[in-house]
């Protein structure tokens, strides 16, 4: 009996510099099926011309992942998507150009992630919702921003797209804010085994070449105004009052287009405040420079006000990396309570977690891989190759 042929499964590329999280978790994904599920899916990325290309090189170097590259994936200055891409695939029912390079390719199924390719869509579709943050912090979105979000997910929703979500936490949410609908849902926790090859660099190398002392925090989060930073930096504020001088080690983009100048200012009032030496932006900055900080850390930091499923947070789990979270219902479902938990306003609170953290921390220590992170990762695998087959599956029986 012949075996099935892989489903070709078309994902748009998201560059790092937009969304450090998404892209770390398409890659992350692509690997895990390469290793897991080998022939159940041919991922096929679709990548802007302009895109960065040591990016698309690493993505591309994944077996069985093949990659596309043409302008009309280019991603607009101030967003993942272009307001064209999006009005065409609304007015017209169909984002043409983009479903022509489809054809040509063989696509069977189209993964939607921040671009919506229109209702009248030839391909079975699964439309990702991270999470639901312009419903939850309504004040961080200009009311365009707002509406352009929340219109598009309520026309995937009326196209029939199949919805899927990173935690049951997100599920809650999505009942609540879109009722009545009769989409397939499904639920599949993403889980992280980073490469070999990107656990290959020496930590203590890395730590040096930022000059951090040997114990530090680590807080690798977007610089977006509900990565919640100035939280971080009041708790410094009062650690230092207190007699107790820690360092806090943050890294990843400085852009946040909904608020520009946002990254300067806070950097300003580091400076008055004289925490130059405690809260230190390293930029962004190489994916093996990430996990080696990350596994020699004394903590990681997450004081996020919304996360869908936290990546940071999955990586620290896969290492055993003790972890200072915002006291979201997602980060305890995520790490079923094996965390110190803050409110998203108590810097008084996380004070208290950083200095019982840096004063109770073993020698400095380079963490490995933990053994049940292989089973956690093959249920991702399984939870999303299951997905595909049931979408699929629905669309030949429509």
């Amino acid at each position: 009996m012949p075996e099935c042929a892989p489903v070709r499964i078309a994902f748009t590329n998201i560059p790092r510099r937009l969304w450090a999280g998404g892209y770390n978790y398409q890659r992350n994904l692509f690997d895990a099926l390469n290793r897991y599920a080998p022939g159940a899916v041919t991922p096929v990325l679709f990548a802007g011309a302009a895109d960065d290309a040591e990016e698309i090189a690493a993505l591309a170097g994944i077996p069985a992942v093949e990659v596309v590259r043409s302008p009309v994936f280019d991603h607009a200055v101030t967003g993942l998507a272009r307001a064209t891409d999006l009005a065409r695939a609304i007015a017209f029912g169909l984002d043409g150009p983009a479903v022509a390079e489809f054809r040509i390719r063989r696509i069977d199924l189209v993964f939607e992630s921040a671009r919506f390719f229109g209702w009248r869509l030839p391909f079975p579709a699964v439309a990702w919702f991270p999470d639901f943050q312009h419903r939850l912090l309504p004040h961080l979105f200009s009311r365009s921003a707002y509406w352009r979000r929340d219109v598009g997910f309520r026309i995937q929703l009326a196209s029939g797209r199949h919805i899927m979500l990173s935690s049951a936490t997100a599920l809650g949410d999505l009942k609540r804010f879109y009722p009545g609908l009769s989409n397939g849902v499904s639920v599949v926790r993403f889980a992280t085994e980073p490469p070999a090859g990107l656990l290959a660099t020496n930590p203590s190398e890395v730590i040096a070449s930022y000059g951090l002392p040997l114990r530090y925090f680590y807080l690798p989060n977007q610089f977006w105004r509900h990565k919640n930073h100035q939280l971080v930096v009041d708790a410094l504020d009062l650690l230092k009052r207190r007699g107790l001088d820690v360092v806090v080690a943050a890294s990843g983009s400085t852009l946040d287009f909904r608020e520009p100048g946002l990254f300067e200012a806070m950097m300003r009032e580091v400076k008055a405040r004289g925490l130059e030496k405690n809260f230190r932006h390293l930029g962004m900055i190489p994916l093996d420079h990430v996990y080696a900080l990350l596994r020699a850390s004394m903590a990681l930091i997450n004081p996020s006000e919304c996360e869908g499923w936290s990546t940071t947070v999955e990586e620290a789990r896969s290492f055993g990396v003790p972890m200072l979270l915002s006291d979201l219902d997602v980060h305890r479902e995520q790490t079923e309570g094996r965390a110190r938990y803050f409110g998203i306003r108590d810097s008084a609170a996380l004070a208290d977690h950083m200095a019982e953290a840096a004063q109770s921390a073993d020698p400095a220590t380079v963490r490995r891989l933990l053994p049940d992170v292989e089973q956690r990762v093959k249920a991702f695998v399984a939870d999303f190759v299951r997905l595909t087959a049931d979408v699929m599956q629905n669309a030949r029986k429509r």
